[in-house]
């Protein structure tokens, strides 16, 4: 009698995924606003804030100069000397997929890498002063200063998982996202600000920004710096909030040290 042979087991094929890339460059629509912590309060994350001598509870609260030298995002090298984390960037194509038909949150972060850690930022930053509430239950006010670009431009180079995304969808991913969420500070996603906003294009469909583009370019590292070591107001009340302080700084005889 015959004996029957077992079913031969075949074998698994997988297929490895293959990665595009794609080089897109971010015009912002509204005015940036940077957001980063500063040095002083990432100390005092560190190893607590400590109390305040009797010398120190007479200075004045705050240093306008120096929150908005503490306010961006730098780098010690490239061609512009400001710059935004970029996965800054990618959170904000993760959250503009919640408004996007055809792809979750959770697969955007798992299918795009943004190869650099910061993305490159031209333009000029001008010091501004703006009324803010603290996050502590009565919403104090308290005034804060930050940098502020009027015009800004980016470029950001993304990488994906083929065949699952494609170079078109991560342009409309990114779009949605410079819409609907911005990046920085008072950003639209937010809800009261709608800054940070932009809109992406390629090197081969700039149109009528390429003016607006090369311009912008010409905002580099050493216009940067000049303008991070010589503040320029970016609106009148900054300006008369900023000549009161150089008068309460006058009178109560302080120094600042550059």
């Amino acid at each position: 009698m015959a004996t029957k042979k077992a079913p031969q087991e075949s074998a698994l094929e997988i297929q490895p995924l293959k990665q595009g890339r794609v080089k897109l460059r971010m015009m912002g629509t509204t005015p940036l606003y940077f957001n980063s912590m500063s040095s002083k309060a990432m100390r005092d994350l560190l190893i607590g804030g400590g109390r305040k001598t009797a010398a120190q509870k007479k200075e004045i609260k705050h240093n306008p100069e120096q929150e908005f030298r503490d306010s961006v995002y730098k780098k010690s090298f490239g061609d512009t000397l400001l710059c935004f984390p970029a996965p800054g960037v990618k959170g904000a194509m993760a959250t503009a997929a919640l408004e996007t038909d055809g792809i979750t949150k959770t697969s955007v972060q798992r299918l795009i890498f943004l190869p650099q850690t910061h993305v490159q930022i031209w333009g000029k930053p001008q010091l501004k002063i703006d009324m803010v509430r603290s996050a502590d239950m009565n919403k104090t006010p308290d005034m804060r200063t930050r940098a502020y670009l009027p015009r800004w431009c980016a470029e950001v180079d993304i990488a994906y998982v083929q065949p699952t995304l494609s170079a078109y969808s991560i342009v409309s991913l990114l779009t949605n996202a410079g819409s609907i969420v911005g990046i920085g500070d008072f950003r639209q996603e937010k809800g009261r600000g709608s800054f940070g906003t932009f809109q992406v294009l390629t090197e081969d469909s700039m149109g009528s920004f390429q003016n607006e583009w090369d311009e912008l370019m010409l905002e580099d590292r050493a216009v940067q710096q000049d303008a991070m070591d010589n503040p320029v107001f970016a609106d009148e009340q900054t300006e008369e909030l900023m000549q009161f302080m150089a008068e309460e700084r006058s009178r109560r005889d302080i120094t600042l040290v550059a």
